[in-house]
């Protein structure tokens, strides 16, 4: 569960902080020139009034001032403000450019870890709440100027009041008096916006999850007429978010910049007063005047700066921890061969498939698989029948290690699938699923997957071979055909003839059909039934079968009923035996011929 900083302890905030440091110091050098470039800015802010309070006072007061000393002080004054112009410029160079590298360092290692978590992380994850956190959450670049401008901030205070210690050292320490009240300031802001925060944060979380799930799922809003009242949630949402996000304009408003302000205000009534008393008794520099008060807005200015960016170290904070959670998050995809031992890890040589007595659960408690057990010898074909929830897709999910089973052990070619890297895997092993997702780009591009080891020609192959060819050559620009977003222009037929060839282009050895027919149509059926045929020779496979006829030449059928294989054997020997498959052939047949 994610927490808020008002929930977290100062040492799992100490713990979020040094994890999410750690991605800045591969560019740390970005930040240590902004900081000697920030030194230089700082210096010369302070040098800068001394140089006007020394003209005032030498030369200008006394009226001493020739045309040559003008010339030279508005020499030195306009050379000072071009290097520190210069220096200014770098610093935000650098500073800019550090945060959008680790902003695009942390996004990459986020993304990177998603796709290793397994696909019960998905399950239990919406898509809008990982969008948040891929988007929003890593994008840290307000969190790194804060940090940043927290450190020069101190330089910035420090080097201010040693100006003003130098110009004056009674009426300075008077100044130090006001840091109690600039710290009281700070824990008063920070323990009334941290909890509006968190709730405008949840909040955005929400409406992005709300807009995916509503973009997601137009065609059923739109056809149940769903437009009005999920809109009226979407906009109750995002007036609620709307109401956090103005209490925190508010807060800021009263908290931040206008109370330091004010402070500074009585800051500089405070030096006139005590500069006024003293000039009853002897005379006060106006130079002077003018450097010490220049110097309390410097001392001021990074204060205000500081107090204007504890929102956003809030804020940085809260969504480094949600990094951290992801990051740390030990449910990975299941255990595969080590990378470093590629060339010492099993291959795939002849498709041998066997599950011994497995079993598997989603949700740990509730068992979907239970003890099942059998051995698909190298080119043959098992199909998988039964009614949903049967255990039919679990068994290809756990066969493609999607999810890691709980018991028993899974064998290809006799070595345990863990033995075998991720690579090896899906190179060798090919699955066609009932819904075919198609990416946007050319026919061609989806076939291969944007695969440059895989040719034009073998993409082209792969189609005419599962028949995909007869109506791909028929578009308008054929192969080079654009394909919009989620192949919306193709029919499901179409759509899985594609998918086929994108699967059999990678020569696979071992074929998953998961209900693979379900979608297409008769017509497309029959022109596909030969390319199927054709796929089958020399791999193992094992299918998934809503329509039986599909699959009465498997050289064995497996029928599932919660979890369990309650009949096995091939199609006239589960006739013979008059059970439940057959039952289900009777009425596939009857309903065939009516």
């Amino acid at each position: 569960m994610e927490k808020s900083t008002d929930k977290m302890s100062v040492r799992e905030s100490w713990q979020v902080f040094k994890f999410i440091f750690k991605f800045l110091l591969p560019f740390q050098r970005y930040f240590i020139w902004a900081f000697v470039f920030s030194v230089i800015t700082t210096a010369l802010a302070s040098l800068m009034p001394f140089v006007l309070s020394v003209f005032m006072d030498s030369y200008l007061t006394p009226m001493k001032a020739t045309d040559q000393i003008i010339f030279y002080f508005a020499g030195l004054y306009l050379l000072l403000a071009i290097i520190n112009s210069i220096a200014f410029f770098f610093k935000w160079n650098y500073l800019q450019n550090g945060s959008i590298f680790v902003n695009q360092y942390i996004r990459k290692k986020v993304y990177g870890k998603i796709h290793q978590l397994g696909m019960r992380y998905f399950d239990q994850k919406p898509t809008g709440w990982l969008i948040t956190r891929i988007t929003n959450d890593t994008d840290l670049f307000d969190f790194w100027q804060t940090l940043f401008n927290a450190l020069t901030s101190v330089l910035s205070i420090v080097i201010a009041f040693v100006a003003l210690f130098v110009i004056d050292h009674k009426i300075a320490l008077v100044m130090l008096l006001i840091l109690p009240l600039l710290i009281l300031a700070v824990i008063i802001y920070q323990k009334v916006s941290t909890k509006v925060y968190q709730a405008m944060l949840a909040k955005r979380s929400e409406l992005n999850t709300k807009l995916n799930e509503y973009i997601s799922g137009m065609r059923i809003i739109q056809q149940f007429r769903q437009e009005s009242r999920l809109g009226n949630e979407f906009e109750k949402t995002n007036d609620e978010y709307y109401g956090y996000r103005k209490k925190v304009i508010q807060i800021n408003g009263i908290l931040l910049s206008p109370l330091v302000n004010f402070l500074m205000a009585i800051s500089i009534v405070v030096v006139l007063l005590m500069y006024s008393n003293r000039s009853l008794h002897a005379v006060v520099e106006a130079g002077l005047i003018y450097a010490f008060i220049s110097n309390v807005q410097i001392y001021f200015n990074p204060i205000s700066g500081l107090m204007d960016s504890l929102s956003n170290f809030s804020n940085g904070l809260v969504a480094s921890s949600r990094i951290k959670t992801i990051m740390e998050e030990q449910e990975f995809s299941p255990k595969q061969g080590s990378e470093s031992s590629v060339n010492k890890a099993p291959l795939i040589e002849q498709g041998k498939i066997e599950f011994r007595n497995v079993s598997f659960s989603y949700d740990g408690e509730h068992q979907v698989l239970k003890s099942i057990s059998f051995i698909v010898n190298p080119g043959e074909t098992l199909a998988f029948v039964g009614h949903t929830g049967s255990g039919k897709s679990s068994i290809i999910n756990v066969f493609m290690h999607f999810y890691e089973f709980t018991e028993g052990q899974v064998l290809i070619d006799d070595q345990d699938i863990r033995t075998f890297t991720k690579e090896e895997l899906r190179h060798k092993i090919g699955l066609v699923l009932q819904d075919s997702f198609m990416f946007v780009a050319s026919v061609t591009d989806n076939i291969k997957m944007m695969n440059s080891q895989i040719t034009d020609e073998a993409a082209k192959e792969a189609a005419r071979f599962v028949q995909a060819d007869h109506f791909i050559k028929d578009l308008e620009n054929g192969y080079e055909t654009k394909v919009i977003e989620g192949g919306a222009a193709f029919s499901a037929g179409e759509r899985q003839l594609i998918n086929f060839a994108r699967t059999i282009v990678r020569n696979p050895k071992i074929l998953l059909l998961d209900e693979a027919t379900a979608n297409i149509d008769t017509e497309t059926e029959a022109l596909i039934q030969d390319g199927l045929t054709n796929m089958r020779q020399n791999r193992t496979t094992m299918a998934i079968a809503h329509r039986l006829s599909t699959i009465k030449d498997a050289d064995q059928i497996l029928v599932l009923n919660k979890g369990e294989i309650i009949e096995r054997g091939n199609h006239d020997e589960l006739l013979e035996l008059n059970g439940y498959y057959a039952d289900m052939y009777r009425i596939q047949t009857l309903q065939k011929e009516l």
